[in-house]
């Protein structure tokens, strides 16, 4: 699904010409909620806007138009969205900032960080204290101490089989929880997911342990960039040592009162005591590619989150094409100055801190905290040619940033009915 030669080279264009403009105006960083540290009882008044005002607003966010379908009604979910996951369109949200805990889905910001790290024919031996803090009553694929896994196993048991302890094996191999958690916490910054707070590498109900329907989705986006990722969490069943594992998200598996969903390419599934069944998944139809991710359904029936995920994919193929989005899928920070159109409401130094603040300055052009804009450089005496050549150095480098990821952003998906063993 390549975009037209023209079209890229268009855009390329019109974003190397909007850097060279950022390059000598700094632009101001506009005010953002502070959102709450923990769950509440009802989404705030005002919640994060990153990605467009409208996304931080309570309530159902779409824009019904002639032509454009109902939303369905029977949707119960606590919160949830649908994006066109190529452009980055939202096609309507509800409460998509709200701050809930995450359960097993937050494992995608865990695979985005941890997955490049290691090849997977890598193999570890289990030790003792690798699988220490694995929560009481985790889900788990199996994983013994003593035993030797290859890093490909490991992995098909996070994706297949949500395996608190091959999350907690490949932390240890990353330095350790605390370590992984800390890395998570700052590829989440990167993304601009900023309403995820990471506590426990697998997800596993911890105080203090939140995301939304919105960050769910830009680690989804983000993840499915990395074939390794698409290729597991789009796998439905294999072997793990002697045992025969099965991928617990139903719309890719199916089960008995959930067919498999046409087009399904993953992603994943999460259900805990605090945040209740969260889903995450990537379809395709016609052409366009949609990512829906559905947090806390209120109706508690068996497999109510596939169901309700079910028809939003239904509404938003429908809808796609026809509707006006409410807001977009933000890039990352490496990438977001390296295009044109709107992007997060809050600049860096309003959300990540002032180390985002520098880098994000310097990698426009704009300066950080201690350097002279580009403007003053050129002002200097005997300093402008200098200044002039940083600048526009800088520009191009968060051009090639940005042209990565637009590039990027389209996947293959796989065919799974050619690759998926029929029951």
């Amino acid at each position: 699904m390549p975009a037209p030669k023209t079209t890229g080279r268009r855009s390329l264009l019109v974003t190397s010409a909007t850097l060279l403009s950022l390059s000598v105006t700094a632009p101001a960083a506009l005010a953002v909620p502070v959102p709450s540290p923990s769950p509440t009882a009802a989404p705030p008044a005002l919640m994060s806007t990153v990605g467009g005002a409208r996304l931080g607003q309570p309530g159902t966010q779409v824009d019904l138009a002639p032509g454009v379908p109902v939303l369905p009604k029977d949707i119960t979910a606590r919160s949830w969205i649908v994006s066109d996951a190529e452009s980055g369109e939202v096609l309507a949200a509800h409460n998509a900032h709200w701050r809930l805990p995450p359960a097993s889905t937050l494992k995608m910001l865990f695979a985005d960080t941890v997955l490049p790290r290691f090849p997977k024919a890598t193999r570890h031996k289990v030790a003792p204290s690798d699988l220490r803090d694995v929560g009481t009553g985790s889900s788990v694929v199996g994983v013994r101490e003593g035993g030797t896994y290859s890093v490909h196993d490991l992995w098909l048991g996070v994706f297949l089989r949500s395996g608190n302890d091959a999350v907690h094996v490949l932390s240890a191999m990353n330095g350790g929880v605390r370590q992984t958690v800390a890395d998570m916490q700052d590829h989440a910054e990167e993304l601009q997911a900023l309403d995820t707070q990471v506590v426990s590498p697998d997800g596993y109900d911890a105080p203090g342990q939140v995301s939304s329907a919105y960050d769910l989705t830009l680690f989804a986006r983000s993840g499915l960039q990395k074939k390794d990722f698409r290729d597991y969490c789009s796998t439905v069943s294999a072997r793990f040592g002697s045992a025969e594992i099965r991928n617990t998200n139903r719309l890719l598996s199916g089960d008995s009162d959930v067919p498999v969903y046409p087009g399904i390419a993953g992603v994943k599934n999460g259900n805990t005591t605090h945040a209740g069944a969260t889903f995450t998944g990537v379809a395709e139809r016609g052409g366009k590619v949609l990512l829906v991710t559905v947090m806390n359904p209120q109706k508690h029936e068996h497999n109510e989150v596939y169901k309700e995920a079910a028809k939003l994919f239904d509404w938003g193929f429908q809808a796609v094409g026809k509707v006006a989005p409410v807001g977009e899928l933000v890039p990352p920070k490496s990438a977001a100055g390296a295009r044109p159109g709107p992007s997060a409401s809050a600049g860096p130094s309003a959300s990540a801190g002032p180390g985002a603040a520098r880098a994000a300055g310097q990698a426009s052009g704009t300066g950080g905290a201690g350097a002279k804009p580009a403007a003053s450089a050129t002002a200097a005496s005997g300093s402008g040619g200098a200044g002039t050549a940083l600048a526009v150095a800088c520009a191009l480098l968060a051009l090639f940033a940005g042209a990565a990821f637009l590039v990027n952003r389209r996947w293959p998906l796989p065919d799974l009915m050619r690759r998926r063993t029929r029951p």
